[in-house]
């Protein structure tokens, strides 16, 4: 799949990807490579490290805008879900008590049960509600139960509510729908293949504050980060360290996306071998040369995630170059 003619990004040569090490005693040990994209509104590539039409299934940085057919058909304000609620809506979350907690109440307000959630027991747990999709799969049935759409089938792709999805993910990137190609992600909800380029896009469009839905879900991720993933985790630990300037969310297999809040400007990272602690260490690299936050608070992330422990350093070779 090309990208589309509002795509002006180039795939020239001559742009290397990125470079994460595994420092063990200062002796490299392992190496990631990493693509990486920032982009606007407009669709445009203006920086870049690696290829921008890369293509990667976008996994859970999807969440923000698979959350916008709760917001936008009134089943949020119908159940006063909250700022909250719309957090766990778009969370990768801990599994704990509290955000257990969020997804239930998503699920209270539509006046349905928790075993109406077709998203898995995890490991260890005893309930659907703490797997890590719980607050979207609650966001999901709550939509379907406001819009009158089946309950039992609302994770088939075929179903309106995921049709729907897809169709309002294809106008932020100036795409028809049937042009997207999904994948069945491990929560058993649709996920999409994307190049970088677009995932860009789509977080350029979510912290712009230009649209309605998304301007809503952006500012409750904000407001409740530790919603978003947890404390200690790398999303809830970069928005509250940004103060309300940028909003992060990753998935799976490499996926890490930012957007710089009023900007209209959007950052979207894949490591090859789909290694966390690599997009991580590549999202504080980049954080820091886009200057999106302070020295103060990149020292902060630099010591919890890019030194896992005394004898070990993650540390990131390139830089973004202007396409």
């Amino acid at each position: 799949m090309a990208l589309p003619s509002s795509f002006s990004g180039s795939s020239r040569p001559g742009v290397p990807p990125l470079e994460v090490r595994l420092l063990r005693n200062g002796i490299v040990e392992s190496r990631h490579r990493v693509h990486a994209v920032v982009g606007d509104q407009r669709g445009r590539v203006l920086m870049r490290a690696g290829d921008p039409q890369q293509l990667s299934f976008v996994r859970s940085a999807l969440k923000p805008f698979q959350a916008t057919v709760f917001v936008a058909s009134g089943a949020a304000d119908h159940g006063a879900s909250g700022e909250r609620g719309l957090a766990i809506a778009c969370a990768s979350h801990a599994g704990t008590a509290a955000h257990a907690r969020e997804a239930f109440r998503l699920l209270w307000g539509a006046e349905l049960d928790a075993d109406r959630l077709q998203c898995p027991i995890p490991a260890g747990g005893s309930s659907p509600l703490e797997h890590n999709c719980s607050g979207k799969h609650a966001a999901f049935l709550a939509a379907c139960r406001h819009l009158h759409w089946p309950l039992e089938t609302y994770l088939q792709p075929e179903h309106p509510l995921q049709q729907e999805v897809i169709k309002r993910t294809g106008e932020l990137l100036g795409l028809p729908a049937a042009e997207l190609v999904a994948a069945r992600d491990d929560c058993g909800a649709p996920t999409l293949q994307l190049q970088l380029a677009q995932m860009a896009l789509l977080f350029a469009h979510l912290g712009a504050g230009e649209q309605p839905d998304l301007e809503r879900l952006s500012r409750a991720m904000l407001a409740f980060p530790e919603l978003v993933a947890g404390e200690g985790r790398f999303d809830t630990e970069l928005m509250r360290g940004s103060h309300g300037q940028v909003l992060s969310k990753g998935g799976a297999e490499g996926i890490q996306c930012l957007s710089r809040v009023g900007e209209g400007m959007g950052v979207a990272i894949k490591v090859e071998d789909g290694a966390s602690r690599a997009k991580h260490a590549v999202a504080v690299h980049l954080l820091e040369q886009l200057d999106w936050l302070t020295p103060m608070t990149l020292e902060e992330l630099r010591q919890r995630f890019l030194a896992p422990a005394d004898h070990l350093q993650l540390e990131v070779v390139g830089e973004l170059r202007f396409d």
